[in-house]
Protein backbone atom coordinates (compact mmCIF):
# COMPACT_ATOMS: atom_id res chain seq x y z
CA UNK A 1 0.00 0.00 0.00
CA UNK A 2 2.98 2.46 -1.25
CA UNK A 3 1.52 5.94 -0.85
CA UNK A 4 -0.82 5.54 2.16
CA UNK A 5 -1.05 6.01 5.55
CA UNK A 6 -3.31 5.00 8.03
CA UNK A 7 -5.24 7.25 10.12
CA UNK A 8 -5.23 6.78 14.01
CA UNK A 9 -7.21 8.56 16.25
CA UNK A 10 -6.71 7.96 19.72
CA UNK A 11 -10.29 7.76 21.90
CA UNK A 12 -10.19 7.66 25.74
CA UNK A 13 -11.43 4.38 27.40
CA UNK A 14 -13.35 5.04 30.71
CA UNK A 15 -12.47 1.01 32.45
CA UNK A 16 -14.47 0.37 36.15
CA UNK A 17 -14.53 -3.27 37.54
CA UNK A 18 -18.43 -4.70 37.55
CA UNK A 19 -18.51 -7.76 39.73
CA UNK A 20 -16.76 -10.62 38.09
CA UNK A 21 -16.21 -8.36 34.32
CA UNK A 22 -14.13 -5.25 33.29
CA UNK A 23 -16.69 -2.62 31.67
CA UNK A 24 -14.80 0.05 29.10
CA UNK A 25 -16.15 2.90 27.91
CA UNK A 26 -14.98 5.35 25.02
CA UNK A 27 -15.66 8.61 26.25
CA UNK A 28 -16.01 10.67 23.06
CA UNK A 29 -18.15 8.15 21.57
CA UNK A 30 -20.15 6.27 24.39
CA UNK A 31 -19.75 3.22 23.11
CA UNK A 32 -19.28 0.00 25.64
CA UNK A 33 -18.08 -3.44 25.88
CA UNK A 34 -16.97 -5.45 28.03
CA UNK A 35 -14.29 -8.39 29.21
CA UNK A 36 -12.85 -10.65 32.01
CA UNK A 37 -9.53 -8.97 32.41
CA UNK A 38 -8.90 -4.91 31.58
CA UNK A 39 -6.71 -6.03 28.37
CA UNK A 40 -9.95 -8.33 27.30
CA UNK A 41 -12.48 -5.46 27.87
CA UNK A 42 -10.09 -2.38 26.13
CA UNK A 43 -9.78 -5.13 22.89
CA UNK A 44 -13.52 -5.52 23.14
CA UNK A 45 -13.99 -1.99 23.37
CA UNK A 46 -11.61 -1.25 20.23
CA UNK A 47 -13.15 -3.63 18.09
CA UNK A 48 -16.88 -2.29 18.96
CA UNK A 49 -15.83 1.48 18.15
CA UNK A 50 -14.44 0.23 14.94
CA UNK A 51 -17.33 -1.28 13.97
CA UNK A 52 -19.24 1.75 15.74
CA UNK A 53 -17.57 4.10 12.97
CA UNK A 54 -18.03 2.03 9.98
CA UNK A 55 -21.62 2.59 10.61
CA UNK A 56 -21.47 6.19 11.63
CA UNK A 57 -18.09 7.30 9.32
CA UNK A 58 -18.97 11.17 9.54
CA UNK A 59 -18.79 11.13 13.42
CA UNK A 60 -16.88 13.93 14.22
CA UNK A 61 -15.28 14.10 17.27
CA UNK A 62 -13.12 16.85 19.21
CA UNK A 63 -9.47 16.93 19.51
CA UNK A 64 -10.41 18.76 22.57
CA UNK A 65 -10.63 16.14 26.06
CA UNK A 66 -9.31 15.80 28.77
CA UNK A 67 -10.28 13.47 32.15
CA UNK A 68 -10.57 15.11 35.73
CA UNK A 69 -11.31 14.58 39.10
CA UNK A 70 -13.90 16.16 41.60
CA UNK A 71 -14.86 15.96 44.69
CA UNK A 72 -18.65 15.62 46.28
CA UNK A 73 -20.38 15.92 49.84
CA UNK A 74 -20.27 12.54 52.09
CA UNK A 75 -21.29 11.47 55.35
CA UNK A 76 -19.81 13.38 58.53
CA UNK A 77 -17.11 12.03 60.19
CA UNK A 78 -16.00 13.00 63.55
CA UNK A 79 -12.17 13.87 63.40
Amino acid sequence: MSGYKLNMTKYTAFIQKDEDMYVATCVELGTVSQGYTVEEALDNLKEATELYLEEMPGEEVSDYSFTTTFEVGGKSVKA
